[in-house]
């Protein structure tokens, strides 16, 4: 992890500022602004890009996976150019954890999947793509959002070894681990057959 240089309090309002900008819904708020219905009662009822597709509308779901990836990035971005590593660091977690307990919607957000892979880019862009292209390559194979998320998310600890990042290990490590907690219920599924495919009308 980074040699820790900021001063508690300004590391505090950078979490506070990231964790809101992560909290930030977009997949409810694009669904409602194009008249797709309430996100949380379509499908599997996530937030994210995967359950926005199963609306049928490619576009509102491609929208979603850039802003919420987006959203990760910017944050990690801004405290790095504003404050310095170790507030980039803290704030790819805080915008994550706004994702998933976001207080808009009374703490039950998304898998965070997009948010990892864009707060990954923003912190070390050679293990960002090296992880998102795991999860196309798994996601052709398998067919199954899921389950490319969950071996992207295990095979980016690899991923940061392989080009000398190690000091990012603690954080993905903790992201990775709040991934697998958010995907518990799908890894139930995966084991059992029934996690449906990508792009799926159902959960």
């Amino acid at each position: 992890m980074p040699i820790i240089q900021t001063e508690l309090e300004l590391l505090a309002l950078v979490a506070l500022l990231a964790y809101l900008l992560g909290s930030i819904p977009f997949g409810i708020v694009i669904t409602r602004a194009l008249g797709l219905g309430d996100l949380r009662a379509i499908g599997s009822g996530n937030i994210g890009a995967t359950n926005v597709l199963r609306t049928g509308n490619k576009g509102a779901a491609l929208a979603t996976l850039i802003l919420d990836a987006a959203k990760g990035g910017i944050a990690v971005l801004i405290a790095r150019a504003t404050v310095g590593e170790d507030a980039a660091q803290l704030a790819g977690l805080a915008a994550f954890l706004g994702h998933l307990f976001p207080v808009w919607l009374g703490f039950k957000g998304g898998k965070g999947v997009a948010t990892f892979l864009g707060t990954l880019i923003a912190l070390a862009w050679p293990v960002g793509l090296a992880a998102c292209g795991t999860w196309l390559v798994v996601a052709v194979i398998s067919r199954i959002s899921s389950l490319s998320a969950l071996v992207a998310a295990a095979l980016s600890s690899l991923w940061l070894l392989v080009f000398d990042r190690g000091q990012m290990l603690l954080l993905v490590v903790a992201l990775t681990v709040l991934v697998y907690i958010r995907h518990w219920a799908n890894l139930q599924r995966i084991k059992a057959g029934t996690e449906p495919k990508i792009g799926a009308k159902k959960a």
